[in-house]
Formats: C-alpha cells, sequence, structure tokens
C-alpha cells in the first residue's frame, strides 16, 4: 500500500492536515462534498507550506505542494489511502454518513481517524464492518501549528489501530495523546472548558475586564504552559514536588470545585455583560493570520530549544 493519505474535507482543518502530511513525504488525496472546494484548496495548502518554510517549519514547500492533489469523488480520495483523516461538520448525522462510506470505500488495511473535537467514535461507528480500525485523531487549530492530536477509540478499535495511528502521527511530526476511556470533548477541550467557564465567571460577575483576563493567561499562565503541563508546573512551585504542593495550596482550590461555575456563564446575561466590555476584531481573517505568524514562531523556537537540550 502507497503512503497516500485521504483528506475528507477540505477546509482550514482539512488544509492543515493535507500541509502537515504532505510535509511528511505522503501523498495527499483531497475531497470536499461541495464542488470546487478541494481544487481551491490545493493552491491554498500550497501557499500555507510557504508561509511554514518561511519560519522554518517546512524544508521543501514546492515539493510538498507537487505531493497534495483534488480528487473529484471520496471513492477515488480513499482508493489508495493507508491512512484517511475525516474532518465532516460536528454532526453526528453527518459523522455516520461519512464514515459508512468511507467502511465501503477504504482499503481493509487503512486506518479511519476523525477530526471530531467533542463527538466520541463510539456514536458513529458501532454498526460499521470495519468498527476496529476507527477512532478520533483530534487536533488543535490550526492542527499544522500546533501538533497536539488526541487519540480516542471505542470498545471495539483495535489496540493496534490506536498503535499505528500513534506512530504515524509521530512520524509526520504531531505529537499524539491516548485517552485511555471515551470521554465528551476529550482531554483538550475539557481541560479549556473548565478555564472558559471561570473565565466567564469572573468577567460577567464584574470581578476583571475581559482584556485583563486574556493577559493573565496569555501572559502569566500561558508562557509557563507552553512548555509545561499543570503536573509539571506545580511539581516546580513546592520544594516537595505534587505531594507537598498539595499539602500546602489547595485548600482554595477545594472551596473553588465544590462551588463550580455554573451553565449560565454562557447565557444571555452574562455573555452580554462581557461583549459590553469587549472590542471584536474588525478584520478577523487578519488577526488569525497574526496568530498563525506568533504560532510558527513559537513552534520554530520550541524545536529549537528541543534541539539545544
Amino acid at each position: 500500500m502507497s503512503q497516500t493519505v485521504a483528506i475528507i474535507g477540505s477546509g482550514l482543518i482539512g488544509r492543515a492536515w493535507g500541509m502537515i502530511f504532505a510535509r511528511a513525504g505522503w501523498d495527499v488525496r483531497l475531497w470536499d462534498p461541495v464542488e470546487g472546494v478541494a481544487t481551491s484548496a490545493v493552491g491554498l495548502c500550497a501557499e500555507g507550506l510557504r508561509d511554514l518554510a518561511a519560519h522554518g517549519l517546512c524544508d521543501d514547500p514546492a515539493g510538498a505542494a507537487m505531493r497534495i492533489a483534488a480528487s473529484t469523488t471520496l471513492e477515488e480520495a480513499v482508493g489508495t489511502a493507508a491512512f484517511i483523516q475525516e474532518n465532516g461538520p460536528e454532526r453526528l448525522d453527518v459523522k455516520r454518513d461519512l464514515f459508512a462510506r468511507l467502511d465501503a470505500a477504504a482499503p481493509a488495511e487503512a486506518i479511519i481517524a476523525s477530526s471530531s473535537s467533542a463527538i466520541r467514535v463510539s456514536l458513529f461507528t458501532e454498526g460499521l464492518p470495519g468498527r476496529s480500525r476507527c477512532l478520533i485523531g483530534h487536533p488543535v487549530n490550526p492542527p499544522h501549528l500546533i501538533p497536539l492530536v488526541e487519540l480516542s477509540g471505542a470498545d471495539w478499535t483495535a489496540p493496534e489501530t490506536i498503535t499505528r495511528a500513534r506512530g504515524i502521527y509521530q512520524a509526520i511530526g504531531q505529537v499524539p495523546v491516548t485517552v485511555l476511556k471515551e470521554v465528551e470533548g476529550f482531554i483538550l477541550n475539557r481541560l479549556q472548558g473548565a478555564l472558559l467557564a471561570e473565565a466567564f465567571r469572573l468577567v460577567s460577575e464584574g470581578y476583571v475586564t475581559p482584556a485583563d483576563l486574556d493577559l493573565t493567561v496569555s501572559e502569566g499562565l500561558g508562557l509557563r504552559w507552553s512548555f509545561l503541563g499543570p503536573f509539571a508546573t506545580i511539581e516546580l512551585n513546592a520544594p516537595g514536588g505534587v505531594e507537598d504542593y498539595c499539602a500546602r495550596y489547595t485548600g482554595f482550590y477545594k472551596r473553588l470545585a465544590a462551588e463550580p461555575a455554573p451553565p449560565a456563564v454562557y447565557e444571555g446575561e452574562a455573555v452580554a455583560a462581557i461583549m459590553q466590555q469587549w472590542t471584536s476584531e474588525r478584520d478577523l481573517p487578519a488577526k488569525m493570520r497574526w496568530r498563525d505568524r506568533r504560532l510558527a514562531a513559537l513552534r520554530a523556537h520550541k524545536a529549537s530549544a528541543e534541539k539545544e537540550g
């Protein structure tokens, strides 16, 4: 079987996956249900690869771009694929339809992964003959700049599927983590959700402005978290490590956990209070491009620091 990947859905996430696999030497076949989207995505991927090269994140952007092509049908895209990355809308009915088609059309040895952000793979693969080769491969937006991929299988996903998928993601330069038990939202979005709920509560109840809350993360927590996780962070914040930290400091956290932010923080009055203070970006695409440039620079710095040890 050739080193071909089928990218099903050629929007922002699909194009990022296309660049990641092509940069790593794979042949990429893009498909999208909307006519013309996959064809347009080929050029957008080439542009994105050139941007990566400008930050030292792609050695041969022209060569990588030549490995990307559009397919006219889903069946054509997956016909010789060793790996399939599905990037359809976050809707259960769509996932069920796509995975039924993919399972019927893909080679028997091909792994089928979904970029689903929260929907568990068991909800749309139970009745498939090839359900053992299906899993979640949830990326972080934008995937070509943030390497984490969450792997989550159903009870029927074969262990070798997870092992093979983890090896493939590592080989293409991503950083896979394994979700040991199925849970809605997987790991990253559940962590993000806990922080967001408290952020919404603190701003909507008048403790801080949204701008200053963002600074608290970007100039505080975010600096540590860009290279240390929460457990590694607290280990370094107490002389005796994690157990010492818990003994010294968790009284407050226990009180906080006893009164978590309620669902209402995401509803009308709370959101209105936030929006009264929030200055929306006039040009969101320009802000996204700025974000991507800063992420590329950070990714390049981290790669350089890792080489230096």
